[in-house]
């Protein structure tokens, strides 16, 4: 018996990328979120992978320029985030204290806390945290 080739199936990766009117939309709605959150300026900056003060007034006017590729990254982790905060906590008001409150499945610390530590990988595993909590129900 004789095995046919693999078919290959062509990757188009343009597809997944955040456009940039995209990242404009997910500047707006962060600083939306943040204000939910009631983030200082400082907390705000750190959980953007370190974006300046200067430039993170800029977006509160709604005025978003350039936006790396990281910082799509982060601010579409951030998203997911409240997106599973939202499922748990059906009142928006709860899950924004949950952020803050510290969290016996974090060693003590808060969701805020853990996110804070700066690295991407830390809002990705957050938000890997919360889709198996919504998944565990």
């Amino acid at each position: 018996m004789q095995l046919e080739p693999i078919a290959s199936t062509p990757f188009n990766r343009t597809s997944a990328e955040i456009t940039d009117a995209e990242a404009g939309a997910l500047a707006r709605t962060t600083v939306n979120l943040f204000n939910a959150w009631k983030l200082t300026e400082a907390q705000a900056c750190t959980l953007l992978g370190g974006l300046s003060a200067r430039t993170w007034a800029r977006w509160k006017e709604g005025k978003v320029g350039r936006v790396d590729r990281d910082l799509k990254m982060r601010m579409a982790h951030l998203m997911g985030i409240h997106k599973g905060v939202r499922h748990l906590f059906k009142d928006p008001s709860r899950g924004y204290e949950w952020i803050k409150a510290p969290n016996t499945a974090f060693g003590g610390k808060s969701a805020l806390d853990v996110m804070l530590q700066g690295e991407l990988s830390d809002l990705a595993v957050m938000r890997e945290w919360l889709d198996a909590e919504r998944s565990a129900w």
